[in-house]
């Protein structure tokens, strides 16, 4: 593994070590960079690979591949001329609502499309997959549940269209992308690890043998690229970190209705979260540390923003509560997630696991206070004490405190607007992504070279 600040790939091409390649095109990738990511990202795509002479290859043997059984790579070394531009697929294992899928949307909406030809696809279909068709981007998707079914249908598409790069997005996509790429002859396969769920052995030991095959992977964060190593995947890979285009907090936020909806009166504090509600992100524990934030802080609401497995059991926990549990509202998948964030006093992410967590950096481009867990890459973007306040995973009491305490801390002398201290604690050290697409860029310019 390459130690912070050193480049992973120490000059090393892993496209033209495993093959005689005649040029590669360029990768462009997106919206959840920082600067520093950004240019080391750059300097890998901007390297092209040397001309070597072809070396006639063996057919593929595309039954082998799709049954995961021992496999020479092959793929095509060159772009038809029908196209000049490098065609990139964008493959996504889900379409519903989650970070990954916010991640996605911000790098299909950043990437440069006068020097890329690309396309989106969707293994299954969903909220995400809605939103990017409203904003214009075209979606296809493979909504197949037989992963064998699924592989077949995605290896025609991939040659029917000669898609020469596949970046493959959450766990699903990259064990049926990565087979795809290889009964189709794709020259370049990109995988990102958005996630920090901890996999069954099965699942490890298939992603491990995979992983061979990819030229790079993604990570979000220096905790997800150890995850990576201890799950003994060997393959380049890259930090680079989530974030949030800030363009689009430059203005004042849109109005938001939720404290109408639920009438809140503007004077009394709203904590958020904004997650899946599954287990992994911890809602149990900020629901039992409300009683607490309740003593200490009496005006006090919270808004629960989200949709997932948990949500019955969630509710009936707060119901549980009595008195405390009528502070507590509970608002399903909204769109308006920006302008909510805006209307926030506090913004909380009290995860048991976390890659990144990018609805926290959402609350600090607002400048919002945070509260969230010690765990995964939060700590990587988030200083306790200086951007916010860091607990222990799991702790409901120190959640309470830390809540409690930013509370003491937010004064508001008008709606929106919080108080000197307040700010320093929710201003990010950096910021969390001015553009992520050059370092993408400069990725992909490397393993695709354009020109011959």
């Amino acid at each position: 593994m390459a130690a912070a600040g050193h480049d992973p790939t120490g000059g090393y091409d892993p496209i033209s070590a495993r093959r005689t390649p005649c040029v590669l095109a360029a990768l462009s990738e997106v919206d959840r960079f920082d600067a520093q990511s950004g240019r080391a990202y750059a300097r890998f795509l901007q390297m092209t690979t040397t001309t070597r002479p072809l070396t006639p290859a063996p057919a593929p043997d595309h039954e082998g591949a799709i049954a995961g059984a021992p496999y020479s790579r092959h793929r095509r070394t060159h772009r038809v001329r029908g196209h000049l531009r490098p065609r990139l697929l964008q493959l996504l294992a889900t379409g519903g609502a989650g970070g990954a899928q916010e991640s996605y949307t911000g790098l299909l909406l950043r990437l440069d499309r006068s020097r890329y030809d690309i396309r989106a696809l969707s293994l299954s279909k969903g909220s995400a997959v809605q939103r990017l068709r409203r904003l214009g981007v075209d979606v296809d998707v493979i909504d197949e549940t037989d992963d064998e079914a699924a592989i077949r249908e995605l290896a025609a598409y991939l040659r029917r269209h000669e898609i020469d790069l596949v970046h493959a997005h959450m766990f699903r996509a990259e064990v049926i992308g990565i087979r795809a790429a290889l009964a189709a002859g794709t020259p370049v396969v990109l995988a990102t690890v958005h996630s920090s769920r901890v996999r069954s052995p099965e699942d490890v030991a298939t992603l491990a043998t995979l992983t061979g095959q990819v030229d790079r992977l993604i990570v979000p964060s220096q905790a997800i690229a150890e995850k990576v190593r201890r799950e003994g995947r060997a393959a380049p890979y890259s930090v680079i970190p989530n974030g949030v285009d800030l363009s689009r907090f430059t203005l004042p936020a849109p109005p938001c209705t939720l404290r109408d909806e639920y009438s809140i009166p503007c004077e009394e504090a709203l904590v958020g979260v904004v997650a899946r509600l599954e287990p992994e992100k911890g809602h149990r524990f900020l629901i039992e540390a409300f009683p607490g934030v309740l003593e200490r802080a009496p005006r006090t609401w919270l808004a629960i923003v989200g949709e997932g497995s948990q949500c019955e059991a969630l509710r009936a926990q707060a119901e549980a509560l009595g008195a405390a549990g009528d502070r507590i509202i509970f608002t399903g998948r909204r769109d308006d997630i920006s302008a909510l964030t805006a209307d926030l006093d506090i913004a909380v992410l009290p995860s048991l696991r976390e890659a990144q967590g990018i609805s926290i950096l959402e609350a600090m481009a607002r400048r919002k206070p945070v509260v969230a867990s010690a765990v995964g890459g939060i700590p990587e973007v988030l200083t306790d004490g200086v951007d916010g306040l860091l607990v222990p995973p799991g702790d409901s009491h120190a959640l309470a405190e830390a809540l409690g305490r930013s509370r003491r801390s937010t004064t508001r002398s008008s709606r929106g607007r919080v108080s000197l201290p307040s700010r320093r604690m929710a201003a990010p050290r950096r910021p969390p992504i001015p553009a992520r697409a050059p370092r993408w860029r400069s990725r992909r310019s490397r393993v695709l070279a354009p020109g011959h």
